[in-house]
């Protein structure tokens, strides 16, 4: 099964800590834009008995300096390289906003290798593939993305200091440039049961939005989670309850 891919390390860049070669069952989570694995950072080290797996997309936090991927499509090739040697064991994905797509992606292409498929991908707060341009950071200018991000770490209890703010940028702007350029106008369907997450008090993505998903898997599930959209990051019991239903 690992014939000719990457032999995972203690040195692996694409993770913040190695995957335990003891655990039963995995749970890589794949970052939205602007972010990385410090996403995750107030979560369990295991959920459900499986290992909780942040992965660490290039050009941001500690690979800041490594080339960013460019496209979802391009990382989801470099993914599924890293990923396969670990996909011996049972496991699932969780993704939030837009790192649903190159999730997404992503068990398209484990699915072409023949690789063995996950047990459930869980999307979170993000619309379908071929609805993805219709998110509304998308419509954002550069002064605009500059306040939201502003807003999103004042949310986290953080004052926002200006070079804090323009690393933030430096990350964000490639990330949205990925976002804007992913279109998938041919829903394809994934061999795996997908789980659609909504945030109650999500003001930017309503259930209705979320309804394509429903063209992509069967089963597809949709769950409410109390919270609002970047509530997932302090992995309340209401998150970890679905992420736990799979083991």
């Amino acid at each position: 099964m690992t014939t000719g891919t990457t032999t995972p390390t203690a040195a692996s860049p694409w993770f913040v800590r190695p995957p335990s070669k003891d655990a039963p069952a995995r749970l890589f989570c794949f970052p939205f834009s602007g972010s990385g694995a410090s996403a995750f950072s107030a979560w369990p080290a295991a959920i459900g008995g499986a290992e909780v797996c942040p992965v660490q997309f290039p050009g941001r936090e500690n690979r800041l300096a490594h080339p960013h991927y460019g496209t979802y499509e391009d990382l989801a090739d470099s993914l599924v390289e890293q990923l396969a040697p670990l996909l011996d064991r049972p496991y699932a994905i969780f993704a939030h906003c837009s790192g649903a797509m190159p999730a997404y992606e992503t068990v398209l292409r484990i699915a072409e290798r023949g690789l063995p498929a996950p047990e459930r991908l869980f999307v979170s707060g993000q619309p379908a593939p071929h609805d993805a341009a219709r998110d509304r950071m998308l419509t954002l200018t550069e002064p605009e993305l500059r306040a939201e991000l502003e807003s999103f770490v004042r949310g986290r209890g953080i004052e926002p200091r200006p070079d804090m703010i323009d690393l933030g940028m430096f990350v964000l702007l490639r990330d949205h440039a990925a976002a804007g350029a992913y279109r998938r106008t041919d829903p394809a369907r994934v061999d795996c049961p997908v789980v659609v997450l909504h945030w109650s008090d999500d003001a930017d993505v309503s259930p209705e939005d979320l309804e394509g998903w429903s063209r992509y898997a069967d089963p597809v599930e949709f769950r409410v989670v109390q919270g609002g959209h970047y509530d997932f990051m302090d992995a309340p019991d209401g998150l970890l309850g679905p992420l736990s239903s799979w083991r």
